[in-house]
């Protein structure tokens, strides 16, 4: 168990704390500042982790598949409990969590045919644009130009999660395509 391997594990171990001081009393600013540090606190585990495993060739097969599911439980929680606080429609999280299905259907037939998918840039980058989207809303700081730049990232967020679907889409294609 490695360095990057413990802060995927602490990632995920941060989910249930965020969603519990979030939901707690989603009325209470104080509580929403605590759960925005958590979230901020376990989304800078993902950036740490995969600079950390690259850098000292620290990757694992446990590494490769934790680290993009910790990342999903952890943004799909948050959203799921910003639906509860009335923040997100249920149809925007659906859209969401459908293409972190699909994703994960695709790199599942592609292990089975000895294929590695890695994240492009797309995705990465939609995964920033929910994580800065997800720490605007649970701040819920009643600043005009803040709460402006949260619906900016909503939506900025839908587009990169459908967009990046696509062109994952058709540059893996072949993946679904019958081995003979």
């Amino acid at each position: 168990m490695n360095l990057p391997n413990k802060l995927t594990l602490f990632r995920v171990l941060l989910i249930p704390i965020f969603v519990f001081f979030l939901l707690i009393n989603p009325e209470s600013q104080a509580l929403r500042i605590i759960a925005d540090l958590i979230f901020v606190a376990a989304s800078l585990t993902d950036l740490f982790d995969g600079k950390i495993a690259r850098k000292y060739n620290l990757v694992t097969n446990f590494g490769k598949f934790m680290d993009p599911l910790a990342d999903k439980l952890l943004v799909c929680s948050a959203m799921i409990c910003l639906i509860s606080t009335g923040q997100l429609k249920a149809w925007f999280v659906i859209i969401i969590v459908a293409r972190e299905f699909i994703i994960s259907g695709f790199r599942l037939v592609a292990a089975e045919n000895n294929v590695v998918i890695a994240a492009n840039i797309f995705g990465k980058f939609k995964t920033v644009c929910q994580m800065i989207m997800v720490i605007i809303l649970v701040a819920n700081i009643p600043w005009k130009w803040l709460q402006i730049i949260g619906q900016i990232f909503v939506w900025l967020s839908l587009i990169m999660t459908v967009l990046s679907l696509v062109i994952y889409i058709y540059q893996n294609i072949d993946v679904l395509k019958e081995q003979k």
